[in-house]
């Protein structure tokens, strides 16, 4: 029963907040707050952090564990509370995924490992392996384009079935078909979670418990007004949402993420634009176009 209660609190838009880093790309813990607030003052329905736009695979094991629970600690319980706990290595998302248990934490959310590929049967034994470790809430995570292999629907659906707190998904897949047939073998009350920005507000029609958009780190309060217009049955303004928010959707992933995000936001005077290497910001022909979209929103004078 705890795991159905799940289902209907995480939903909304669950922001995937960046990791800010000082000049010495040193985490900047007290900017980081500063942007968990502003998150939870703008309406987000739910955090996250040390997924994709958060740089982990940039970040020690040490270092994931004390933002998580730095997160953890600032977000107070205001919302539900869902870190990334993911990585390449399956120790290493075993001891994460209890470490968030341990503090606290609502849920989780795991990536498929990237880089080594595993076939299918390999990702539902990490997967089972990993969400019998603990007995809080799992989001899986597929994003083909950065692991370079695809969970599958079939995969997907012997998970839910197989583990009663995985309790669904964040698909950063473009195949709008693979996604509607997650819901029809997972069930209509599998929480599927878009991570690719133009699906938002697709996602929701089919049946979608919401987002996890990067876009959500610039513009926090109309990326969970989309979910906040289809929730209260306004369609005419969620549409109209989704396609305001296009401009920004596009020139956002201009180059990998979060590189973009980070410039956006070091505009807006939210965080010092520095990412780790070997990432770094945009080109400075992205970095203007950044700057001229961002103030079509008026989110930069």
């Amino acid at each position: 029963m705890a795991f159905e209660e799940s289902k209907i609190r995480f939903k909304g838009s669950i922001s995937p907040v960046i990791t800010p880093f000082e000049e010495d790309e040193s985490i900047d813990f007290k900017l980081f707050k500063r942007l968990i607030d502003w998150h939870i003052e703008s309406g987000s329905h739910g955090i996250s952090v040390t997924g994709t736009s958060g740089e982990p695979s940039s970040l020690t094991v040490e270092e994931r564990e004390l933002v998580m629970e730095t997160a953890m600690k600032t977000v107070d319980g205001r919302v539900p509370f869902l870190p990334g706990t993911g990585s390449v290595n399956h120790r290493e998302t075993l001891r994460l995924t209890k470490a968030a248990q341990e503090m606290g934490a609502d849920g989780a959310m795991v990536i498929v490992p990237y880089y080594n590929k595993p076939n299918q049967q390999a990702l539902y034994n990490h997967f089972k392996t990993v969400a019998k470790s603990v007995d809080i809430p799992i989001i899986l995570y597929n994003i083909p384009g950065r692991t370079a292999v695809n969970l599958e629907v079939d995969t997907i659906a012997r998970l839910a079935e197989d583990c009663p707190n995985i309790i669904g998904i964040k698909e950063s897949n473009k195949d709008f078909e693979h996604v509607n047939r997650v819901l029809l073998k997972c069930g209509r009350d599998f929480n599927l979670y878009s991570g690719i920005e133009l699906l938002c507000y697709p996602m929701l029609a089919i049946g979608g418990a919401g987002h996890i958009s990067a876009t959500a780190n610039v513009a926090p309060r109309q990326v969970a007004e989309i979910y906040n217009a289809w929730a209260e049955g306004d369609v005419t303004r969620a549409q109209h949402m989704h396609f305001e928010m296009m401009p920004l959707n596009d020139v956002l992933f201009r180059d990998t993420n979060p590189a973009p995000v980070k410039a956006a936001l070091g505009m807006m005077g939210k965080i010092k634009p520095v990412l780790r290497k070997p990432m770094e910001l945009p080109s400075k022909e992205i970095q203007q176009e950044i700057r001229e979209t961002l103030m079509q929103y008026a989110l930069v004078l």
